[in-house]
């Protein structure tokens, strides 16, 4: 099922550019509001808010995830969602303060034409701005673009996922505008694009990972060591195989330096040297996609075992699509004096079947695993 790993790139947007991700044009990208696929049976309010903290997450990405061999996945995107709040990063494992729905549609459908859609838009900046509305008529929240059932009491104008989004808008300026809005006609009335809750918005750029070149193996390093050995006189190897004598009977005497340098490199540091080989070919890479493949883990703790990943409500395994990488954290403008979100790596299960129901939106699963405090974290990082 795997055909070698694809990495995600983050990009930063282009001026008058954000058509590019918006809907009908099927992006791949980290922050902002999410670019729904399919119209209806989209996440509601409850699956949405933290299992921690209960408030509501923010979009983290999505990525557009096709199935060339399944008709019914022609188009299929898979939507990650974060809590904003640090303190519900503490604990590792699944769920939390983070969720992962998959959303596919077949060619034919009755939200997107079966042509790919134009790449010059017109007129000019069309579909760029965030909407209130789905073409379906479902309202979003003006703050997070989730679905909004809520809507203000006064202009009738403005949705919200929550309560606790209503009373942001209302502080960052809905109270000055809420009486004009009922005014505005709904097919131009867009939304600011960017508010604190968000995170920043950027595409993810698809490419495949190069393979590994193969070390020099065209001299063996026993031949060397060999051709040394015969360049010396037979003096000098003989003081050599005394000096070597000397040196075994005094390490085989002290049992807890051996001990000490076989522990040196553990099982915990293996783990995490090839975690760190894989980053180093790309350091930007904020995701690794790879579908029934291999995940990487940044430590041999918190690693899940098959019991620990429920199967789909379909009842079929669920397989390995895709990690989040920690280089994400760069981008997301998270960093605070005090406790700031953090993950070693995310990593993203989904049903093998790929089973669907409808148009609707399927919750898959998603494991947090941290870095080991004897991981080199600032090592990684460097």
């Amino acid at each position: 099922m795997a055909a070698g790993v694809e990495l995600g790139l983050v990009a930063a947007a282009e001026p008058g550019g954000g058509w590019r991700l918006r809907s009908p044009y099927f992006p791949s990208k980290v922050g902002g509001r999410p670019a729904w696929l399919g119209e209806v049976g989209l996440p509601g309010t409850a699956a949405l808010r933290c299992g921690l903290c209960h408030q509501p997450r923010a979009f983290l990405l999505q990525l557009y995830a096709p199935l060339p061999d399944r008709p019914d996945a022609f188009h299929r995107t898979l939507f990650v969602f974060a809590c904003r709040n640090a303190a519900c990063y503490r604990l590792p494992g699944p769920r939390g303060p983070l969720c992962v729905f998959r959303n596919q549609l077949p060619r034919r459908n009755n939200i997107y034409p079966e042509e790919p859609p134009p790449e010059d838009p017109s007129p000019p900046g069309a579909a760029s701005a965030p909407p209130r509305r789905l073409r379906s008529g479902a309202a979003l929240c003006c703050v997070c673009g989730c679905p909004g059932p809520r809507s203000c009491e006064i202009c009738r104008c403005a949705n919200y996922c929550s309560p606790e989004h209503q009373a942001l808008d209302w502080r960052r300026g809905h109270r000055r505008s809420c009486g004009l809005l009922s005014a505005i006609d709904e097919s131009a009335d867009a939304i600011p694009e960017h508010n604190e809750f968000l995170f920043p918005e950027y595409e993810i750029l698809i490419e495949p990972e190069e393979p590994e070149c193969p070390a020099d193996s065209s001299v063996d390093p026993d031949d060397e060591q060999g051709a040394a050995d015969t360049s010396k006189d037979p003096k000098e190897q003989e003081e050599l195989r005394a000096t070597g004598s000397a040196d075994e009977a005094f390490q085989s005497s002290d049992e807890e330096t051996l001990e000490a340098m076989a522990k040196h490199e553990s099982e915990e540091d293996k783990v995490f040297q090839m975690f760190k080989e894989q980053v180093d070919a790309e350091p930007e890479q904020i995701l690794r996609y790879c579908r029934g493949g291999e995940q990487i883990w940044v430590s041999g703790e918190n690693i899940p075992e098959e019991k620990d990943i429920p199967n789909c409500v379909c009842g079929a395994k669920r397989i390995f699509e895709f990690q989040i990488m920690p280089q994400l954290l760069n981008h997301l403008q998270v960093d605070s004096l005090g406790e700031s979100i953090d993950w070693g790596t995310l990593v993203v299960y989904t049903c093998a079947d790929n089973c669907g129901e409808g148009d609707q939106y399927l919750e898959e699963f998603i494991w947090k695993q941290d870095f080991s405090a004897s991981s080199f974290f600032t090592e990684l990082l460097s």
